[in-house]
C-alpha cells in the first residue's frame, strides 16, 4: 500500500470525528443569534425581531448581574488554587510511601470519585449535610447547634469547593506522581551523601523538579475561571444560596430555560464563551512562554 492510500485511510478515519463537531459544535454556533434578538420559538430565528445589543444591555442593569460574575469568579479561582495545592501536598506525601502494595490501593480509593457523577454526589453531600446527617450528628456530640450547611451564604462555598477538591484532586494527583518518576534518583542519592536531609532534598530537588509541571497546569487552568461547576451547584443549590453560589451557567438555564428569556441567556452565554476563549488563548500564551508548552 502506498503513501497516498494511508493517507486516505488516515483521513476516512477522522470524518466521524469532523462530522460530530461539525453536527453538535460548529452548527449550533449558528444559534448565536438568538443573543441579538427577542427570540420567539413560534416564530424562529429568521421571524423574529432584531433588538440589538438591547439583550446585553438589560443583562448589565440586572442587579444580580454584579452578584452572579463575582460568585463565578470567586468559586472558580477558589476551586483552581486548592484544586492545585491539595493534590500537589498529597502526591509528595504518597511519594514517600514505601509500601507499594498500600501506595497503589491509597492511589485507587482516592482516585474512585472522580468517575462519579455529580447526580450521585449531590446525593451522598445532602444526606451527609442534612439536620440529620452524620455531619450534624458529630456537631452535636461535641456540643455544637446543628447547622444547616446547604441553606447557609457563609457555608456554602466552602462545600463547593471541599466536594469539588473530593471529587478530583485524586485525579490530579495522578499527574504530580507521574512527574514526581521523570526526575532522576541519582539526584536525590548525591543529596542524601552530602548530608541533606529528606526536607532538605524536597526543597531543593522535588519541587524545582515538578516546578515545570506546575507552571503547565496553573496557566491552562486559567481557561477555567468562569466555569464554576454547573452541574456540581445544579444539584446542590437552592433560592436561599444565591447570593453566594448563584453563577453564570446556573443563570443561563434558569433564564433560557424557566423564565423563558432566550434571547438573555443566550447574550449571557455569549459574553462568558468570548471571556473564556481570550483566556484560553492567554493561557495557552503563558503555558508556552514558561512552559514550554505548545500544540502547534
Amino acid at each position: 500500500m502506498n503513501n497516498r492510500s494511508f493517507i486516505r485511510h488516515y483521513h476516512a478515519m477522522l470524518l466521524p470525528g469532523i462530522a460530530f463537531l461539525l453536527v453538535f459544535s460548529v452548527i449550533p454556533m449558528l444559534g448565536i443569534v438568538i443573543a441579538f434578538q427577542d427570540y420567539q420559538p413560534t416564530l424562529g430565528i429568521f421571524r423574529s425581531d432584531w433588538v440589538g445589543w438591547e439583550n446585553f444591555q438589560y443583562m448589565f442593569d440586572l442587579p444580580d448581574s454584579r452578584t452572579i460574575f463575582i460568585n463565578t469568579l470567586s468559586i472558580a479561582s477558589l476551586k483552581i488554587v486548592v484544586g492545585m495545592a491539595v493534590p500537589f501536598v498529597f502526591a509528595l506525601m504518597l511519594h514517600e510511601v514505601m509500601n507499594m502494595k498500600f501506595k497503589r490501593f491509597v492511589q485507587t480509593i482516592v482516585y474512585l470519585p472522580h468517575f462519579m457523577s455529580w447526580v450521585i454526589l449531590s446525593g451522598i453531600l445532602i444526606n451527609l449535610l442534612s439536620l440529620e446527617g452524620i455531619v450534624n450528628q458529630f456537631v452535636q456530640w461535641f456540643g455544637g447547634h446543628e447547622i444547616m450547611f446547604l441553606q447557609s451564604n457563609s457555608w456554602f462555598r466552602v462545600i463547593l469547593v471541599a466536594s469539588d477538591v473530593w471529587k478530583e484532586f485524586g485525579f490530579n494527583t495522578i499527574i504530580y506522581i507521574a512527574a514526581l518518576t521523570s526526575i532522576n534518583t541519582n539526584l536525590y542519592e548525591a543529596a542524601a551523601i552530602d548530608g541533606a536531609n529528606r526536607f532538605q532534598r524536597l526543597l531543593h530537588i522535588t519541587i524545582p523538579g515538578l516546578l515545570p509541571t506546575i507552571i503547565l497546569l496553573a496557566t491552562l487552568s486559567l481557561g477555567n475561571v468562569l466555569n464554576a461547576g454547573f452541574e456540581q451547584i445544579l444539584n446542590l443549590y437552592n433560592p436561599v444560596v444565591y447570593q453566594s453560589g448563584d453563577i453564570i451557567d446556573t443563570y443561563v438555564y434558569r433564564a433560557g430555560l424557566l423564565e423563558i428569556q432566550y434571547g438573555l441567556a443566550t447574550a449571557v452565554g455569549l459574553l462568558k464563551s468570548i471571556v473564556s476563549f481570550l483566556l484560553i488563548a492567554v493561557s495557552y500564551m503563558l503555558a508556552a512562554r514558561f512552559a514550554n508548552y505548545r500544540i502547534f
